[in-house]
């Protein structure tokens, strides 16, 4: 995963293909917006493991992670494991 600053997105490459989820930062805290994957991405649990990457690199980073869209939000909640990077 990286994250790519110029676009405000988090994004994860499988077999030339992207994952994103879309943020913008505001009061330190990284809101997403938008998580979605390229067609023959999805149905592959690569947006997941997208998110995953995600909570990975807020918990070493210190990082808040605020969801937003309905994706990221239903992935927040199958994974309560997660909360201490929600905001």
């Amino acid at each position: 995963m990286r994250d790519n600053t110029e676009a405000s997105r988090f994004e994860l490459e499988e077999n030339g293909r992207l994952a994103w989820a879309e943020y913008r930062i505001r009061d330190g805290r990284y809101i997403i917006s938008h998580v979605e994957a390229d067609l023959p991405l999805r149905g592959t649990g690569a947006a997941g493991r997208l998110m995953q990457q995600i909570v990975d690199h807020a918990r070493t980073n210190q990082l808040v992670i605020v969801p937003r869209c309905s994706y990221a939000r239903a992935w927040f909640e199958r994974h309560p494991e997660t909360e201490d990077v929600l905001d």
